[in-house]
Order: C-alpha cells, then sequence, then structure tokens
C-alpha cells in the first residue's frame, strides 16, 4: 500500500480513512465548529437564510488560476453571495479515485482553506468516499453552504424591470477559456488565467451604495449569455446588449476567434452580472471598479418592454441581431 496515493482503504471508513481525514481534511479546514460527530451544530442567530449545494467534476482538476478546491469553495459563496448572503458555513463531500496522489489532494485542501478564509466562511462537516480505478476521473468535491442573507437585500432573476441597466463586473470568459488551454486540445499558447474568486465582498460593496438591487447572478457553466436568457424569461423582459461595451480580454478575445466562440457563452467563475435602476447604475460601476475583483465592471446593456424573453445585440454600426439562444452542449463543457 502506498503511503503517496489514495487508496480504497482510505474510504472504507476505519483506521486509514481516520488517518486521511487528519492528514488532510482536519489539518486545513479545523475550526471550533468543525466537527467529528454526523452534523454540525450551528448558531446563525435570527433572519433569513440562504443555503446552496453545488457539485464539482471539473477536468482537468488543475488549470492556470485555480484548481477544483478553490472552485468547489468560489461556486458556493457566490451562490450565496447572489442572493444578498453571507457566507457563514460549508460542508464538502470529496470522492477521489484510488491512486490520487496524496500531496494533490493536499494542495486541493489547501486551497480551499485559503479562499474559504478570505471569504470568511467555515467548512464544518464533510464526507469522503473513495472509488476504484477508472470509476472517476480522479476528483469530484460537492459543496454546501448556508449564509445569513443581509436584511436590505431583495434579489431574485425575476425582478429584472424595463429600465435597469445591465451591469458585468469584469470581463468574461475568462475561466471557461482557460479551461479550454489547459485540456491542450488544439495546440493553443495563450496565457489566460482563471477569473476564479470569492465575491462576498464585491457583493456587499454595491449594497453600500444602494438597497435598489434587482438581480445578482454569478456567470458560471453557460457564461453571462445564458444568465441573460435565464433572467429575461423569468422576469418577462427583453435585454438590449451594446456589443462594443462588453469587457473581453484581448487573449480570450484572441482564443474565441480563432476558434469560432461566443465569449458571452464561455464560463465565468468571478464574474457578477447586476440589474440595478440606470440612475443609480453608474455609481455601482465606480464603486465596483474599487474593488479586488471587479476593476473592469461595465455597464453592458439596458432591460426593454420590447423582445420579451430574448437578448438582443446592437452593433457599432447600429444595426441589432439577436443573440442566439443556448442550446445542445456549450463548449468548452467546464463539468
Amino acid at each position: 500500500m502506498s503511503e503517496n496515493t489514495v487508496t480504497l482503504a482510505h474510504g472504507a471508513g476505519g483506521t486509514q480513512t481516520s488517518e486521511l481525514i487528519e492528514r488532510v481534511f482536519k489539518a486545513h479546514f479545523s475550526n471550533p465548529e468543525f466537527t467529528a460527530d454526523d452534523a454540525a451544530v450551528l448558531n446563525i442567530g435570527e433572519g433569513r437564510l440562504a443555503m446552496s449545494t453545488d457539485g464539482f467534476i471539473v477536468s482537468p482538476y488543475e488549470f492556470n488560476g485555480g484548481n477544483i478546491g478553490k472552485l468547489s469553495i468560489c461556486g458556493t459563496v457566490n451562490d450565496l453571495s447572489c442572493m444578498g448572503a453571507r457566507p457563514l458555513y460549508l460542508t464538502c463531500a470529496f470522492v477521489i479515485e484510488e491512486g490520487f496522489p496524496l500531496d494533490k489532494l493536499e494542495e486541493i485542501a489547501a486551497a480551499m482553506e485559503k479562499t474559504a478564509a478570505e471569504a470568511g466562511v467555515k467548512i464544518v462537516a464533510g464526507d469522503t468516499k473513495v472509488a476504484g480505478k477508472g470509476q472517476v476521473d480522479k476528483i469530484f468535491i460537492t459543496t454546501t453552504g448556508v449564509g445569513k442573507i443581509m436584511a436590505n437585500a431583495h434579489t431574485s432573476g425575476s425582478f429584472a424591470k424595463p429600465g435597469d441597466a445591465v451591469i458585468v463586473s469584469g470581463d468574461v470568459g475568462r475561466h471557461g477559456c482557460a479551461i479550454l488551454l489547459a485540456r491542450d486540445d488544439y495546440g493553443i499558447e495563450a496565457d489566460v488565467d482563471s477569473d476564479c474568486a470569492p465575491l462576498g465582498g464585491t457583493v456587499e460593496s454595491m449594497f453600500e451604495v444602494t438597497d435598489d438591487i434587482h438581480v445578482i447572478r454569478d456567470a458560471t457553466r453557460g457564461g453571462v449569455g445564458t444568465v441573460l436568457y435565464e433572467i429575461a424569461e423569468q422576469s418577462g423582459v427583453g435585454i438590449a446588449l451594446d456589443a462594443d461595451k462588453i469587457p473581453v480580454d484581448p487573449r480570450v478575445k484572441g482564443v474565441c476567434g480563432m476558434l469560432g466562440l461566443e465569449p458571452l457563452y464561455l464560463a465565468c467563475e468571478g464574474r457578477l452580472v447586476i440589474f440595478a435602476p440606470m440612475e443609480k447604475a453608474q455609481a455601482l460601476v465606480e464603486k465596483l471598479r474599487e474593488g479586488k475583483y471587479s476593476e473592469n465592471a461595465a455597464i453592458i446593456g439596458r432591460v426593454t418592454e420590447e423582445n420579451k424573453g430574448k437578448v438582443v445585440m446592437e452593433t457599432v454600426i447600429g444595426s441589432q441581431t439577436l443573440l442566439p439562444q443556448p442550446g445542445g452542449e456549450l463548449l468548452p463543457r467546464i463539468c
């Protein structure tokens, strides 16, 4: 039995399981609420709660700008933050392939520890399973989070209103592009790092400007384009985008140009789509541009009463074209 890889014995519930938990998970996740019992007992006080869960099976599990561990914290923390919640606690479940290197598992746990600390969230419970060789693609992680919603926050994808501005908190499509390049399927060399980041602080900074924020969504799988179509459908409105105002990193734009991809449909893991009254939009953008993860925030469009359920692109020459609706398998597949 190798001491440097995960074995089936590590998932059997015996001595090796306890050793793995002590060596990797307890070492990185320990806090006063972290438990060896079947469930953590938590004190959250009064108010409204947000709760979310998400699974992560990204391949490759390491990429420029992060790994599956960092991603698993950001994904769930950001889902809570988009509801105006301050993330408090996370649980995590691991499914690990037999033979997975223990040093890589520690790197993943360390990334989770660091990202959770930045997000101000505690990992309080978890589960570990080891699958036989070939039954899992190296490692899968599921995280579940609970957060307390700020009293002044009332957001939903069904709250968009005609006259709202459409804001993005930064350049779009970088995570999806980074994953595509990490797979090296096309022989393209470009230095694109993922935008993967915890965005709780970004959201709280916006509520310092105004409580009148209607929608906040993180543009993960399917990217900004998919999120806009979802909101248009939920709210029964149309969305008009200014193509010239959409921020795209030149390297991402170059990769997309070579492969015929639309940056709006590439995943982000550190970008928000925000709907707020147009009169509040510029102040929100200025505040966002002060932030660590939102320097390139921009107003990219507006909500309309026309074209309900549709997203229309207005080009630099004044013409209009319908943004194709997402369908089939969006590439690159990130999870």
